[in-house]
């Protein structure tokens, strides 16, 4: 069964596939500050990432606020398909939701 949602470019969204369910991640204000709970400031975030210091652990997490559909699998889950992808596959991803956190909506 495909599920046929497209991320919103206009709402800072990205999306990606596991298998063929489509994931979308929003960085709404209160899944930024969830994600900064658990991370730590978004700002100290953006400036590693900008240098390829981003740890995996910490891009997983911001996704992991910022999805909107993750019901249909647990945290573990959901990591342990992301960090599947690699870096490579993540920072796509990674890139729209950080030029979210600096634009803004």
């Amino acid at each position: 069964m495909t599920h046929n949602i497209s991320a919103n470019s206009a709402r800072g969204e990205a999306q990606f596939m596991i298998g063929d369910k489509a994931y979308i991640i929003r960085p709404s204000f209160a899944a930024l500050v969830a994600a900064e709970n658990e991370i730590g400031s978004l700002f100290d975030f953006v400036e590693r990432a900008a240098a390829g210091k981003a740890l995996l652990g910490e891009v997983i997490a911001l996704f992991w606020h910022c999805s909107v559909d993750t019901h249909a699998l647990n945290r573990e889950q959901f990591s342990e398909t992301l960090a599947a992808m690699g870096m490579v596959g993540l920072t796509p991803i990674l890139k729209i939701i950080l030029r979210q956190i600096l634009q803004g909506q």
